[in-house]
């Protein structure tokens, strides 16, 4: 499903670009001198098809640094509650060993019940517990 969807977009998408290509080849000049604007000191003359599709690559990767500096405060939080549960489970295998070694007997875990609040309790198609 994944390949064919893939082939449904990207397709369409490259005959578009072609054909966008083919239409807008005349040359343009390019230049970011904005002090002399009748001579310019650096010009490039591109394709416009080339010039478009250059600007819309640089748009893309622009979106992309800002979404990922957008998103450092979730990956920040993501890696401190990762360290607690790491924690956690550190704590846990001391009072599991410390249990052990009062008791002399691995402690036995309580099912739960299977009537609960809202619904029985179980797992769902994707082994997540309800």
């Amino acid at each position: 499903m994944r390949k064919f969807v893939t082939y449904v977009i990207v397709i369409p998408l490259l005959l578009v670009l072609m054909v966008f290509s083919v239409a807008n080849r005349h040359p343009v000049t390019v230049s970011f001198d904005l002090i002399n604007l009748a001579d310019p000191a650096i010009t490039v003359s591109l394709p416009l098809y080339a010039v478009i599709i250059v600007v819309a690559i640089l748009g893309v990767i622009a979106g992309g640094v800002a979404t990922w500096f957008g998103q450092r405060h979730w990956r920040r939080a993501a890696r401190r509650h990762e360290a607690d549960a790491r924690d956690a489970r550190g704590q846990l295998a001391d009072l599991r060993a410390a249990h052990v070694a009062l008791h002399g007997e691995p402690a036995r875990l309580v099912a739960p019940s299977q009537g609960g609040w809202y619904a029985p309790a179980g797992r769902d198609k994707q082994s997540a517990t309800l």
